[in-house]
């Protein structure tokens, strides 16, 4: 009776690999070609087995994980095992190390940010989302629109990512930041003193929404 609830408990299993493997793909906007040319798995192969069409196996599991960057057992839904902690893969982006702190795809993600001193020049850009941000060492520059911030350890900041924005180094020092990202949460209010010759932001509003 135990070896067919076993078994049942497998197939069961094997059968929720495809809709986990679409439903992680598709959250994190990766087409199915930009996939295969990561993982060198043909887009028919990766459609059959989001589909169930294909059986998942081991050969084409393991390289789907390393380009979403997840653990294996994240794809096959194995149990939680009682330990808590986060495997942290330091990935480096527009020449800032960021350590994800979250496990599992959702609304709501968690990085840490070392920014080096060499990202200090400003390049604006908009997206959908809502940021949080919590200086934990260093200075950060940011800048919202027309307004040109300065944040020491401490300080913490949140705006509409729909809003141009770009966030850096002085120049002088690395900084390391927490950082939330999501579609939607709770306001922080920032504390903040504007950078040179610039003019400080209001303390009661969101850094997204001032005026």
């Amino acid at each position: 009776m135990g070896r067919v609830e076993h078994s049942s408990a497998i197939a069961r299993a094997l059968t929720e690999v495809g809709p986990r493997l679409k439903k992680l793909r598709t959250e994190r906007g990766v087409t199915l070609a930009a996939l295969s040319e990561a993982t060198g798995i043909s887009k028919s192969t990766l459609s059959r087995l989001e589909s169930g069409q294909r059986r998942p196996s081991l050969e084409l599991l393991l390289p789907i994980a390393q380009a979403h960057q997840v653990p294996l057992d994240e794809l096959v839904g194995a149990p939680e095992v009682g330990d808590p902690r986060v495997r942290i893969t330091p990935q480096r982006i527009n020449g800032a190390v960021v350590l994800p702190l979250t496990r599992h795809p959702g609304p709501l993600q968690a990085f840490k940010m070392v920014i080096p001193t060499s990202r200090s020049t400003p390049e604006l850009f908009t997206h959908e989302g809502y940021e949080w941000l919590y200086v934990l060492s260093g200075q950060l520059r940011l800048i919202l629109a027309e307004h040109d911030l300065l944040l020491g350890a401490g300080e913490a900041a949140e705006f509409d990512t729909r809003v141009p924005h770009w966030f850096g180094s002085t120049g002088e020092h690395p900084v390391e930041v927490l950082s939330l990202f999501g579609r939607q949460g709770e306001r922080v209010h920032v504390r903040a003193r504007p950078a040179s010759g610039g003019r400080k932001a209001p303390e009661s509003a969101p850094a997204g929404q001032q005026e």
